[in-house]
C-alpha cells in the first residue's frame, strides 16, 4: 500500500508473459501460413472476396460442430449474455470479426501480386503503431499499457526488420498501392485482438470470444459477397479440388483463440510484436521452401527476420503492468 492508501498496480506474471510470446510467435507463422493459402484460394477463384467467404464460412462451421461440445461453453455464453446485459461488455467490443474478415479478404485479393513478404509488411507496419496506441487507450482486458521505452523501441525495430527485409519490393510503385488494403488491415488488427480479448474475458472461453468472431466477420463477408455479386456478377473461377487450400479458416480458429486467451498476460502490442515475428519467420520459410514469382528471399531478408525477433525481444524483456 502506498502512502495515499493505494495499491500499486500489480506486475503481469513473467513466466506467463513469457510462455504467450511463445504461442504469439507460433500462431503468427500460422498466420504466414493461411496468408499464402488465401492468397491462392483467391487467385484459384478469381475473386479475393469470395476467397474470404468460404475461409471464413468454413472456420464458422467448425466452430459450429466442435464448440458446444467443449466444457463451459453454455456457461460462458451465459457469462456472455449477462455482461452485454449489465454494460460491462459493449456490443460494440463483440464486433472484431470485421476486422478479421477485412484480414483475411485483403489476403485473397492481394497475395496473388504482392506475394506474402510485402503483404507482411504492410501489416506489420499498420499493426505496430496501432497497437501503442491501443494499449495506452486501455482497450484490451490488461486495461491501460504505459509506452515503455522498451516498447517503442520494439515496435519502432519491428517496423525497420520488416522494411529491411523486403526491401527490394518496395520500389515498385503499383505494389505499394495495393499494399494500402493490409496497410488499414493492420491497424485494425490490434483493436480486433484487443476487443476480442475482452469477449473472453467476460465469457471465461477463447473458443466463445473465437466462436463471435467468426460469426460476425461472416456475417460482414457474406453481406460485402452480395454487393459485389449484384454489381459484378458472380466469381469467374470454379472452386478448386485441393484439399489444403479449405485450412484457412481453421488455421484462424486457432489464431483468434490464442490471441483472445493470452492478450491479458502480453498487452496488445507485446502480442502483436510476437505475433509480427512469427509471421515474418513463417514468410520468409515459405518463400524459401515453397517458392512463388513474388518470392525474392535474400541475405536482407533474413536479416530483417533476425532483427524482427530482436525487436520482440526487446518489449518482452521491458516492464508491464496493468493499470
Amino acid at each position: 500500500m502506498s502512502a495515499a492508501g493505494t495499491a500499486a498496480p500489480p506486475t503481469l506474471p513473467t513466466g506467463r508473459r513469457i510462455a504467450g510470446v511463445g504461442l504469439a510467435t507460433a500462431s503468427g507463422v500460422a498466420v504466414a501460413v493461411q496468408s499464402r493459402i488465401n492468397g491462392e484460394l483467391g487467385v484459384r477463384l478469381a475473386d479475393g472476396i469470395a476467397a474470404a467467404v468460404v475461409s471464413f464460412g468454413l472456420g464458422l462451421l467448425l466452430l459450429l460442430v466442435l464448440v458446444p461440445a467443449t466444457p463451459g461453453f453454455r456457461r460462458g455464453l451465459v457469462a456472455l449474455r449477462g455482461a452485454l446485459a449489465d454494460g460491462s461488455l459493449r456490443p460494440w467490443q463483440c464486433l472484431g470479426g470485421v476486422c478479421g474478415a477485412f484480414l483475411v479478404a485483403t489476403q485473397g485479393l492481394t497475395i496473388g501480386t504482392l506475394g506474402v513478404a510485402v503483404f507482411t509488411v504492410a501489416v506489420v507496419a499498420g499493426q505496430s503503431g496501432s497497437s501503442l496506441l491501443v494499449d495506452r487507450a486501455g482497450v484490451g482486458p490488461g486495461g491501460r499499457q504505459p509506452v515503455t521505452p522498451n516498447r517503442l523501441v520494439g515496435a519502432v525495430l519491428t517496423v525497420v526488420a520488416v522494411l529491411l527485409a523486403v526491401g527490394d519490393r518496395l520500389g515498385d510503385p503499383g505494389a505499394l498501392v495495393l499494399a494500402l488494403l493490409p496497410l488499414l488491415a493492420g491497424v485494425t488488427i490490434a483493436w480486433q485482438q484487443a476487443v476480442n480479448g475482452r469477449v473472453r474475458a467476460a465469457s471465461g472461453s477463447a473458443l466463445a470470444a473465437t466462436l463471435v468472431n467468426f460469426a460476425v466477420g461472416t456475417v460482414a463477408l457474406l453481406a460485402t459477397f452480395a454487393v459485389e455479386v449484384a454489381v459484378r456478377g458472380r466469381p469467374a473461377g470454379g472452386l478448386p479440388t485441393e484439399p489444403w487450400l479449405y485450412l484457412g479458416g481453421a488455421i484462424g480458429i486457432v489464431f483468434i483463440a490464442l490471441a483472445a486467451a493470452i492478450v491479458r498476460f502480453t498487452g496488445v502490442l507485446l502480442l502483436g510484436l510476437a505475433t509480427i515475428a512469427g509471421q515474418i519467420v513463417g514468410a520468409v520459410l515459405l518463400d524459401l521452401v515453397l517458392p512463388t514469382a513474388a518470392s525474392h528471399p535474400g541475405p536482407t531478408t533474413l536479416l530483417g527476420a533476425a532483427l524482427t525477433m530482436v525487436a520482440v525481444l526487446v518489449a518482452a524483456l521491458g516492464p508491464s503492468t496493468r493499470r
